[in-house]
């Protein structure tokens, strides 16, 4: 297990390094100027250059990568050329925000899935069945933006149960929470539908095993068989699948933090781009990547724990 451990650790890390070289030098390519963007298109060239030589852009690309790696490694980001204040401050704080909505919308994707999934293996073929997966697939159709602008026509226009946007800050956790609930549901509904179907086609699979025929014939019920013995064993391909999707509720935050005016993670992104900030920019992206890196390590070393085949399979490879 200890070396097991010591190979993903190798591989997490081998996976940011290349990570980050692919962020900066893409953001290298890109078309337009920072200095020209701060200072306006009538700026003059002499002042555009010296901009350039204060924020170091005029140094060769491979030495300011190189310096940015070292800054990572000391915990350093560097300052936001259009805040003006330190990066790690300015992602800090949009953080506070955009992981609890991520793990909200994660929560209520993984019960609804998990019920709709178990709900239609039960009823296989049957109307239920039927109903659910053509639900699904809907939900898998639905952009989570045009959802959100449909959430707040609804609940914030028409009935007036939420606010269209905005965030009153932890201090008043009720009206957080409550600020939170509509973006997490636009995210949740297409990580649900799809997540419904694996479970549904896990649950199906593990109902043809030997050891669920031999619970039925002990006398189990039919609740107690897929509560006890089959949803443990169809968890296996549901929780790889969780850990992709909770970097695509990462990803899908920029734009549904846009839609809800939500001060995260996803609009100080948007702003920075925008800005031609792009050192907010690639820490924030860098920051992303590394979290969807390790959630997905942790993952793999879940599936080990709920497995124990898997884990057997992986000490006898490296005896």
């Amino acid at each position: 297990m200890g070396l097991l451990l010591f190979k993903r650790l190798a591989g997490l890390l081998l996976t940011l390094l290349l990570a980050s070289a692919v962020v900066f030098f893409l953001l290298e390519i890109l078309p337009g100027n920072a200095a020209q963007v701060m200072l306006g298109p009538d700026a003059s060239p002499e002042a555009v250059r010296a901009l350039e030589q204060q924020l170091g852009l005029d140094q060769p690309a491979p030495l300011r990568y190189a310096q940015w790696i070292g800054g990572l490694l000391r915990g350093e980001m560097g300052n936001s050329h259009a805040y003006g204040s330190p990066v790690a401050t300015l992602i800090g704080q949009r953080l506070l925000l955009t992981v609890p909505l991520a793990v909200l919308a994660m929560f209520l994707a993984a019960l609804l899935a998990l019920v709709a999934g178990v709900y239609a293996a039960a009823r296989h073929r049957q109307t239920g069945d039927m109903v659910v997966m053509g639900l699904s697939q809907l939900g898998m159709a639905v952009p989570n933006f045009w959802f959100a602008i449909l959430l707040i026509l609804i609940f914030s226009v028409h009935l007036r149960w939420f606010s269209a946007g905005g965030f009153p800050g932890w201090g008043q956790f009720a009206l957080a929470f409550k600020s939170l609930l509509l973006p997490a549901v636009a995210l949740a509904v297409v990580q649900a539908a799809i997540l419904s179907r694996i479970t549904r086609a896990a649950v199906l699979e593990v109902l043809q095993e030997d050891f669920v025929r031999t619970a039925r014939a002990r006398g189990l019920g039919e609740r107690a068989v897929l509560l006890r013995h089959v949803l443990r064993n169809a968890l296996i391909p549901v929780l790889a699948l969780a850990g992709l999707q909770f970097a695509n509720l990462l990803a899908g935050a920029i734009v549904v933090e846009n839609v809800f005016f939500l001060p995260g993670l996803g609009r100080l992104m948007f702003q920075a781009i925008a800005n031609r900030d792009l050192v907010v920019v690639r820490n924030g992206v860098m920051l992303l990547a590394a979290m969807v890196i390790a959630v997905q390590a942790m993952v793999d070393m879940l599936q080990v724990w709920v497995d124990p085949r898997l884990r057997h399979r992986n000490e006898s490879a490296t005896a």
